[in-house]
């Protein structure tokens, strides 16, 4: 077995920072994915240690073999032709903790964190006051919200769902990767019907929900990084994008209990219109809007009416 010596090392990455450099086009969502980022996860995945591009940018880079240099050259290859980074790699962060991913879920993106940071609010909130709380994830992809949740709040047993069959099942492994499985469940099911028994109805602190919210006719807009690679389901919400969205918010009072949230996110320009909607239904009594870094209303919360 031949390994590169440091020059040789150093010569082969910026040959193959050249090949990606010439059809770069960074991911506004993904902003974690710097050419040099990507480049490195890649390397690390080519020796079998596959990382995200956060956990990626941690240590030295280890001596390729002579078949580490074929496989590190074809995922370079893999990734000039579009192919998501978290898919090559099998890894992304989310909310400081590493992930699995596949085309069997959307990827997890940092813009939802701010959902996920959003619900942890409330449910550590829950947990002040009561001792536990009780969390569901609708539409839950590859189970980054409930398991960020479960992982950074060890008080909170966490419910998810989603209407894909091979998202939960990735969901369920992550859970298991990230060492929460004991905390955090997984079910097949559209929105709420895996939780219809009585047991869930009014006694839930936190609904969270990552829906799908492009309108079909944008689809077809999306970048080919998105379009042709992550699934559909996962994002394309219909003729306005928004039937999911009401779907969640006129089914969660029946499983929040008085005063718990609901935390939703939506599509750019979605926040003002629906959080308009929202505070004429008399089954929320505060309504509010979270926005981005760049001031965008992104994440949509609603307490449940309290009682008296």
């Amino acid at each position: 077995m031949i390994t590169l010596d440091a020059t040789a090392a150093h010569a082969l990455y910026d040959e193959q920072r050249d090949v990606l450099s010439a059809r770069w086009s960074p991911m506004e969502d993904r902003p974690e994915e710097t050419l040099d980022a990507t480049l490195r996860a890649l390397w690390f995945t080519a020796v079998g240690d596959p990382r995200s591009a956060v956990s990626a940018n941690d240590g030295d880079l280890p001596a390729l073999s002579d078949t580490e240099i074929t496989r590190f050259r074809e995922l370079v290859r893999r990734r000039e032709a579009g192919e998501p980074l978290a898919y090559i790699t099998g890894r992304q962060r989310f909310l400081g903790v590493d992930l699995m991913a596949s085309p069997q879920a959307l990827i997890a993106r940092r813009e939802t964190e701010l959902l996920a940071d959003s619900a942890l609010t409330h449910v550590h909130e829950a947990c002040d006051r009561q001792g536990s709380a009780s969390v569901l994830d609708v539409c839950c992809g590859s189970g980054n919200v409930a398991i960020a949740i479960a992982h950074h709040e060890s008080r909170c047993s966490v419910l998810g769902a989603d209407l894909s069959g091979d998202a939960v099942d990735l969901a369920r492994a992550n859970a298991s990767f990230a060492g929460v499985a004991g905390r955090v469940q997984f079910f097949a099911g559209d929105l709420f019907a895996p939780f219809a028994d009585a047991k869930h109805q009014g006694s839930v602190d936190v609904v969270a929900c990552n829906p799908p919210y492009i309108p079909s006719a944008r689809v077809t807009l999306l970048a080919p990084e998105i379009r042709d690679h992550e699934p559909a389901i996962a994002f394309d919400g219909g003729a306005l994008g928004i039937g999911v969205i009401q779907q969640v918010f006129s089914q969660a009072p029946t499983y929040l209990r008085p005063g718990g949230w609901l935390c939703m996110e939506v599509g750019a320009g979605q926040a003002e219109p629906l959080s308009r909607r929202m505070r004429r239904n008399s089954e929320y009594d505060m309504v509010d809007v979270r926005q981005d870094g760049n001031g965008v209303g992104r994440v949509l919360l609603a307490r449940r009416k309290e009682i008296g």
